[in-house]
């Protein structure tokens, strides 16, 4: 029996180093396609260091793969004859079956990259209330997921006979000994494979402690970013996430996430005795108005209007040249870089109604706040002004449960794109083309002869994967539009990206002029619900480099009227979704009148702007909880300051007053309890 065990232990020693040396093959294939270097040269220490802790991290998993084959393969054959004789059969299947489970993880960790310039973090967990339909129209469309799914035969063929060979190679035969020598080697083989098994596991080591893990990654390889992202394992990656959730999920006590909110709102002059105390942390007093009462107020949200688009490295492109005349009208006071105030779009749209940060925890998809708000909503706060609120979104209000959030907040109206264009209207899976949308929300605004002051909340969708819209039929022309060299058209998908983005700024660009011929009086304030990027133009002639974290988180903001000027935002440069609502009562509101933000107005100096993802200063951009940060300056991705987070408190603060209020129902009330 021990010399069958000895033999067949052999199998499952082989049948488990095949893992590692995949998941090495898939970690090369992703540095290969996202890397931002020019070129390897100086990186070959960094790439030594980032496979070897990355083959002893991912030990955590692979080691399993020698136990699952050992109790499944190996001792059941010890006693079942006919279980021996397949025992290679069937530590193929079990093979493949796990091949399969590390193709999808890879898969997946690269359509996630390309889409959020990360692997695998939090923003996964919201994609349980994400439109499932457009989900899969943009992995087979924007990233070809048909080719992918296609590629799995090949691919398990190539594993299967690789698999086989391996299996097949001559194993050690068992040693001639007998008397006590047998039983000493023995009972020493299976010590010996125990204890092989806990130093794999434990990543090259017995004591857990010392596991592998994100904090212990060599310093030569976290003080690259990409490198450090690349040493992870896509199913690692999958496991931290799981273990990070469950923390979220095991929420601190109202009274713990008090604590770190606490320095929060004692700084801008509150206490956390009582919800009174608190508000005065957030309670501003208008210092007058800057601009006449406009008669209407259009904050349009355009998905994914991103300034980097707008900056000279991207001039040649000319897809936000009606964007440009509108930022750089004499009447317009822009920031140059904006932090929004989600990654992705709900988050955002959340922040900019409600005016405290989602911060991941979906408060669309909360009950509570389906039936009662806090007093820092925007359409409350400009109710008290007299104005009439609406919120126009070019999809389903339905998606993400805004048919609750958006009237509990205090919108007197909200209209879905798909219910005021009918059914025939040309739509993608998110929602009503822009230029129809547009059309028909303008439409219906210069349909009302009353003379009450209207707030119009506009959120368009088109500017969004996977890229489908007939440019051609919209006026899109690739080769006449963008001067670029013909490596940059090339690649097919970037043309759909490109000319999805210009189509998009022409029909917000549109709307607002003829809202503006309307209503001249009208003061428009215009922004991106995130930042956004063409991951395919990393590899042309027009950047051959990687996006600046201001590039990839920075969408665009404007104020527009006619009695601004380029001077109206005290000279700011940053500042941030969270920014908009105040600085919208210090240009209209009288002198005296009460409102409530958390952060100051732009009409003021900024210095900082702290979300709960990311941070911006006078010289520096970064990520929340990173060892590393950018300056403004920099011009490609590769370009990094070694350092923690400087406002990692703030950040943490921020979430924690959102987890507050989601654990404190009873501070919501109804809207007309706040009026």
């Amino acid at each position: 029996m021990f010399e069958q065990f000895f033999l067949a232990v052999q199998q499952d020693i082989k049948l488990w180093i095949f893992f590692p040396i995949l998941c090495a093959v898939f970690r090369a294939i992703f540095i290969y396609v996202h890397n931002p270097y020019p070129k390897f040269a100086g990186k070959r220490n960094a790439l030594w260091e980032c496979f070897r802790f990355g083959f002893w991290w991912g030990m955590d998993l692979n080691a399993y793969v020698f136990v699952v084959s050992l109790v499944l393969v190996t001792l059941p054959g010890l006693f079942i004859g006919v279980w021996s004789q397949y025992g290679d059969l069937t530590r193929i299947v079990l093979g493949m079956a796990y091949s399969v489970v590390l193709y999808v993880a890879f898969v997946g960790k690269m359509i996630f990259y390309n889409q959020f310039h990360d692997i695998f973090n939090n923003i996964v967990f919201l994609g349980e209330k994400a439109e499932k339909n457009n989900l899969i129209d943009i992995f087979f469309h924007q990233y070809h997921g048909a080719r992918k799914l296609a590629l799995l035969i090949p691919y398990l063929g190539l594993v299967f006979f690789v698999l086989r060979a391996v299996l097949a190679t001559p194993v050690i035969p068992y040693p001639s000994i007998s008397g006590w020598h047998y039983y000493v080697f023995n009972a020493s083989l299976v010590l010996f494979f125990i204890g092989a098994f806990y130093f794999f596991r434990y990543g090259g080591t017995f004591w857990h402690d010392d596991k592998p893990e994100w904090d212990t990654i060599p310093a030569i390889v976290k003080s690259d970013p990409f490198l450090a992202k690349a040493t992870v394992d896509d199913l690692i990656a999958l496991k931290m996430l799981r273990h990070r959730r469950m923390s979220e999920r095991m929420q601190r006590s109202p009274a713990e996430n008090l604590a770190f909110v606490k320095p929060f709102i004692e700084e801008r002059g509150g206490t956390v005795d009582s919800f009174k105390d608190a508000l005065k942390a957030v309670t501003h007093q208008a210092k007058g108005p800057k601009i006449k009462r406009p008669s209407h107020i259009f904050l349009v949200v355009g998905e994914s209007y991103s300034q980097p688009y707008f900056d000279p490295a991207f001039a040649d492109l000319h897809i936000a040249d009606e964007g440009k005349k509108l930022m750089n009208d004499v009447h317009t006071a822009s920031i140059n870089t904006t932090l929004s105030g989600g990654i992705i779009s709900r988050p955002s749209i959340v922040g900019l109604m409600l005016g405290i940060f989602d911060a991941g925890m979906e408060l669309n998809e909360r009950e509570p706040f389906w039936e009662g708000t806090l007093p820092t909503s925007l359409p409350i706060q400009l109710r008290k002004l007299g104005y009439e609120t609406n919120y126009w979104y070019g999809g389903s209000l339905s998606h993400g449960n805004f048919n609750h959030f958006a009237p509990a907040c205090g919108f007197n109206h909200s209209y879905s794109g798909t219910d005021i264009c009918g059914p025939k209207a040309p739509r993608s899976w998110v929602g009503i083309y822009d230029h129809v949308f547009l059309n028909k929300v303008a439409d219906m605004i210069q349909q009302r002869s009353d003379d009450v002051p209207q707030f119009h909340f506009v959120y368009t969708t088109s500017n969004h994967g996977p890229y489908k819209l007939p440019l051609k039929d919209l006026g899109f022309d690739a080769k006449n539009i963008m001067d670029v060299q013909p490596d940059v058209l090339k690649e097919s998908i970037i043309p759909k990206v490109m000319g999805t983005f210009w189509y998009a700024d022409r029909a917000i660009n549109d709307f607002i002029q003829k809202m503006k011929k309307a209503y001249p009086d009208s003061l428009f304030i215009v922004t991106g619900d995130h930042g956004f990027k063409c991951s395919e133009l990393q590899h042309t002639s027009l950047m051959r480099r990687e996006y600046t974290f201001r590039e990839l988180h920075s969408p665009v903001l404007m104020f527009h009227h006619r009695e601004l000027d380029k001077d109206s935002l005290a000279g700011n440069r940053i500042g941030g979704h969270m920014n908009i609502l105040p600085t919208l009562f210090e240009l209209i509101a009288p002198a005296g009148f009460t409102y409530y933000s958390l952060f100051e107005s732009l009409t003021e100096t900024v210095t900082s702007c702290v979300t709960p993802h990311h941070w911006v200063n006078m010289d520096s951009i970064g990520g929340f909880g990173e060892t590393h940060y950018q300056p403004l300056t920099a011009t490609s991705g590769a370009d990094v300051i070694q350092g923690d987070a400087p406002y990692d408190d703030i950040c943490a603060a921020e979430k924690c007053l959102t987890a507050y209020c989601l654990q404190r129902p009873e501070l919501l009330r109804p809207v007309d309890a706040w009026l």
